[in-house]
């Protein structure tokens, strides 16, 4: 898809997201070929910048092949002899998703599933990538992206490049409060339709994302104390590998999921099945991107949507950590629940009432 707005996206990516210098390794890898031409000026970006871009570019049906059909063994080799050692030599990360149908691997069975997330997505990504690079991962604007947002696909590009070349440095002066806010709280109590769930976050590290890891971007996230976790609470549709979940709702005690349902409760159950740690939650966050309104089925534009939170089954981030281990990491978002801070209200729904937040509401965004 050509976009002359690709040049400032590519421009923020590495310029500003990746702080991509001088002598860097980036690798490019690309999801569907929809996604060339943002490629093609984040290949000119990188060289500008004088830096080494390593650009992979694949085709979603070899991918899905590769995912339906890849064992154990397979993801092993994959990790020792390609996955791993490139990654050990890059010092950027750039992960564009540009498939034209998101539910490509919906057909993925459950073992095939496991295998890839334990034996190669785990070690590559969440543990060698996450930790040693400097990472960004995106989605790109396609017809049917378009549709699953609800929209013209020329409304949707406009809705695409404005949420993703949002004025970051803006926004990350106007979180600040609220990272002090959260650095120095114990308990957020979470209340709203199908939701009442209390966590501590007593003692956490609060790392406020905007526009340096993903993009679009937009929140501040953490690790709840991982056996805080007591009550119920109900999500807004979600994608995960390849498996659409019109709702999904947890019952949590002690830190875990001890039952659970959705309209596709076979296959959550088997996500949840993985390991232990699946059960378990890893991170705790609050999106705030003032353009990101509606979820369409994608976690990376979902999970900032202003006026939510992301409660995530699973691993957890090393810089924000509270020990818990997987190979699930699973994003699902909450909207509009009230936000209640150390027995304050600071959010009522989706809207800011403490003075300090107040400017985080999208109206006071240009």
């Amino acid at each position: 898809m050509f976009d002359a707005r690709n040049k400032d996206l590519a421009d923020k990516i590495i310029n500003y997201s990746t702080r991509t210098e001088k002598g860097n390794n980036v690798l490019i890898e690309v999801f569907g070929t929809n996604g060339t031409h943002l490629a093609q000026e984040m290949a000119r970006a990188t060289f500008d910048a004088g830096a080494h871009p390593f650009i992979a570019i694949y085709d979603t049906e070899v991918l899905r092949i590769e995912r339906e059909r890849g064992s154990t063994e397979y993801w092993k080799r994959r990790r020792e002899i390609a996955g791993l050692p490139t990654m050990k030599e890059m010092d950027v990360y750039i992960g564009l998703r540009a498939a034209e149908n998101i539910y490509e691997l919906s057909d993925v069975g459950r073992e095939a599933d496991k295998a890839y997330n334990e034996e190669y997505l785990h070690p590559v990504h969440m543990r060698e990538r996450v930790n040693n690079t400097r990472w960004c991962v995106m989605r790109y604007p396609s017809p049917a992206f378009a549709m699953n947002a609800r929209m013209s696909t020329n409304k949707f590009a406009d809705f695409y490049y404005k949420a993703c070349l949002l004025d970051y440095a803006e926004l990350n002066e106007r979180m600040k409060p609220l990272h002090e806010l959260l650095a120095k709280s114990k308990e957020v109590h979470l209340v709203g339709e199908g939701t009442n769930i209390k966590l501590s976050i007593e003692g956490q590290t609060w790392i406020p994302c905007a526009g340096d890891v993903n993009i679009p971007d937009g929140e501040i996230f953490s690790a709840p104390i991982l056996d805080s976790v007591n009550g119920h609470i109900t999500y807004a549709p979600s994608v995960y590998n390849g498996k659409p979940f019109g709702w999904i709702r947890f019952e949590v005690k002690d830190g875990v999921i001890v039952d659970f349902d959705s309209d596709n409760k076979e296959a959550l159950q088997a996500i949840l099945e993985t390991d232990e740690g699946a059960r378990r939650f890893g991170e705790f966050a609050i999106g705030t991107n003032p353009h990101i309104s509606e979820p369409m089925f994608d976690i990376l534009f979902d999970e900032k949507i202003w006026g939510s939170i992301h409660l995530t089954p699973g691993q957890c981030y090393d810089m924000a950590p509270n020990g818990n281990n997987s190979a699930v990491h699973w994003d699902l978002v909450c909207i509009g629940s009230d936000v209640i801070i150390d027995g304050e209200k600071v959010r009522d729904g989706r809207k800011w009432i403490h003075n300090d937040l107040i400017p985080l509401n999208p109206e006071n965004f240009s």
